[in-house]
């Protein structure tokens, strides 16, 4: 049976207190509150300074057993590099990626807007990191958009990380034995914006379940944190899937 994970990408939102969050609740318990409502989080905080092992030690220590930790990637790789030389990373993803153990989920690539399709760049990146990361590639220029970048994902088992927000592609191609979505809002303007309206969030249930009758695990990831919206919508989405 394949697995279902929906959560928030994120969880340290100052506005959530009232979302989620009871009054009086210290930050350093936000985590396990969290993991007490879902079963998932992306940890988002890793893409501007990614923590020492022993912080990846200590998120697995404080998270329930059945609970997936999925990590974006770090700039420095992603966006400083662009994915040139990515040996150093590399290994100190690994090393943290061991101490997460049987909690980690997926590694998430973001690649900057201004960064044209480059295949032997990307293939070098994907081929040094060890099979046991689960990987998704989520795609910000246009030209990445192609067959052949979609083959290119499925020879290493990586994820097209598929994508709903203000002038982003919604691009439903499963390249994996996972699928991996990031739901940055419904606006068409702001992403990050607005609460996905009932029906919305039916039509995304309907394409995970598609997903699922082919086997495949789904990762689902609400970004649209103002005002709460990734909490609602993220619980509502499981309640459509329960």
């Amino acid at each position: 049976m394949s697995r279902l994970r929906i959560g928030t990408s994120g969880w340290t939102y100052n506005h959530w207190r009232r979302q989620l969050y009871p009054a009086g609740l210290p930050a350093g318990k936000w985590l396990e509150y969290y993991a007490g409502h879902f079963d998932t989080v992306e940890f988002n905080g890793s893409f501007y300074r990614w923590p020492r092992e022993e912080a990846f030690a200590r998120y697995r220590d404080r998270l329930p057993q059945d609970f997936e930790f999925s990590v974006k990637a770090p700039r420095g790789l992603t966006h400083a590099r662009k994915l040139r030389e990515p040996e150093v990373w590399i290994g100190r993803i690994a090393r943290c990626w061991k101490e997460l153990g049987s909690k980690a989920g997926v590694l998430l690539l973001q690649l900057p807007p201004d960064m044209e399709r480059d295949d032997a760049r990307l293939a070098a990146v994907l081929s040094a990191l060890p099979d046991s990361i689960r990987v998704a590639v989520e795609f910000r220029h246009d030209t990445w958009n192609q067959p052949g970048v979609f083959d290119l994902l499925a020879k290493h088992n990586a994820a097209y990380c598929v994508m709903s927000g203000a002038r982003l592609p919604c691009i439903l191609e499963a390249t994996a034995d996972f699928v991996y979505v990031r739901l940055h809002g419904p606006d068409h303007h702001t992403l990050y914006a607005g609460s996905y309206s009932e029906a919305d969030l039916r039509w995304w249930a309907e394409r995970i379940r598609e997903w699922r009758a082919g086997g495949r695990d789904v990762y689902a990831y609400f970004n649209n944190d103002g005002e709460g919206a990734a909490v609602h919508n993220a619980r509502r989405l499981g309640e459509l899937l329960s």
